[in-house]
């Protein structure tokens, strides 16, 4: 898939913006504080209807104004298709082909995008609560039924904490709602741990063989999937059901003392493991760098695997973070494959040298222009 045109309404620091991109690598110049990252993140949030950068929506409508739009057009092998968001003070609205959808949840996937970022070397070495966002994030615009499954399981989780926390303080006495929460969320949470088990056994195909590449062939990576049930390959969501639920019925009486959900997928976590040590703990930070740029180089792959089409790659100010040959690595996978972002405060020579016939634009003071081929 391809974002071909891209419009910008009193977005972040644009006012008004309209702006047409290449296929291949658009690369976004210009010095901090001038709008390269606002426009990353309005790729980003035109793809999965929230920012990055913050959780409230508010940030992204221009201070002086009520209503913020990003709209664009993504070309994909079906054909055409218009998206738009549009966020007010009292929420937000998607349309796909000019429809307003009823959910969030129908319009993500339309537009698949993957960030790169400095601070996604805390994919690696941050806490589980980044990699878990990281699987959910990712795996949702792959999978709709992931999507639906992880929004449910989130929606329940806050429900039986909430009864938790009440019968723990004697607010609430029936135990027999506590049971209902309990076979539900065991239900939903067996769906994610088995989609995230299976997405992670294809993900790791695609990003061992990318690391054992950029390692130069010195090292081999294993990605791990930290979950409190039994998981193999022939889990099936029925026996993750019994497992999960089993759990809850057994440490009941710890749950309501502690007033919180204390097992199911919401605690697990990824490991990635490096010639049999884990990168987090004992990994130098170029490991961890080389690690995190493998997997997410191998979500391309990946998302071309289950989607049909590959997905955008945007790569904010990352080629000053990486070395000579990892940016070598990473310029030559994504040549003439996927449809790449790039923001930097200047191509370096080598940066020039790898990628072929970039499309730049010149980011100054929230407005972008197209630099004149020569």
């Amino acid at each position: 898939m391809i974002l071909t045109e891209l419009h910008l309404h009193h977005f972040r620091n644009y006012e008004e913006q309209t702006v047409h991109f290449a296929p291949g690598v658009n690369v976004l110049i210009g010095h901090n504080a001038q709008g390269k990252t606002n426009m990353l993140e309005a790729i980003y949030t035109l793809s999965l209807t929230r920012s990055h950068r913050t959780t409230n929506d508010r940030e992204l409508i221009n201070w002086q104004e009520d209503t913020a739009t990003i709209s664009g057009v993504v070309q994909k092998a079906t054909g055409k298709v218009p998206l738009e968001l549009q966020f007010t003070k009292a929420g937000k609205r998607a349309k796909v082909n000019h429809l307003e959808q009823a959910r969030l949840s129908s319009y993500i996937g339309q537009l698949n995008a993957i960030l790169f970022a400095p601070e996604d070397l805390s994919l690696v070495k941050g806490a589980p609560a980044i990699r878990r966002r990281f699987m959910d994030m990712e795996f949702s615009q792959m999978s709709s039924k992931y999507l639906y499954d992880a929004s449910q399981y989130r929606s329940l989780l806050r429900q039986r904490n909430k009864y938790l926390k009440q019968l723990k303080y004697g607010q609430q006495h029936d135990q027999v709602l506590l049971d209902v929460l309990s076979d539900q969320l065991a239900a939903y949470g067996a769906e994610v741990v088995v989609a995230r088990y299976r997405f992670l056994k294809q993900l790791e195909k695609w990003a061992a063989t990318l690391h054992y590449q950029i390692s130069l062939k010195a090292e081999k990576l294993h990605l791990v999937y930290a979950t409190q049930l039994k998981v193999t390959d022939e889990t099936t969501v029925d026996a993750a059901y019994q497992q999960l639920l089993k759990i809850y019925q057994e440490n009941k009486p710890r749950e309501i003392e502690q007033g919180s959900t204390m097992f199911g997928p919401h605690r697990d976590d990824l490991r990635f493991i490096v010639n049999g040590k884990n990168v987090h703990s004992f990994g130098s930070q170029g490991q961890q760098r080389t690690t995190a740029l493998a997997v997410k180089l191998a979500e391309i792959d990946l998302m071309k695997e289950q989607t049909g089409e590959y997905p955008l790659l945007l790569l904010d100010d990352v080629l000053s973070e990486l070395d000579t040959i990892r940016q070598t690595h990473l310029l030559t996978a994504i040549q003439d494959k996927v449809q790449t972002f790039l923001t930097t405060t200047s191509l370096s020579d080598v940066a020039r040298q790898l990628i072929n016939e970039p499309t730049i634009f010149n980011i100054q003071n929230g407005t972008l222009t197209k630099e004149e081929t020569k």
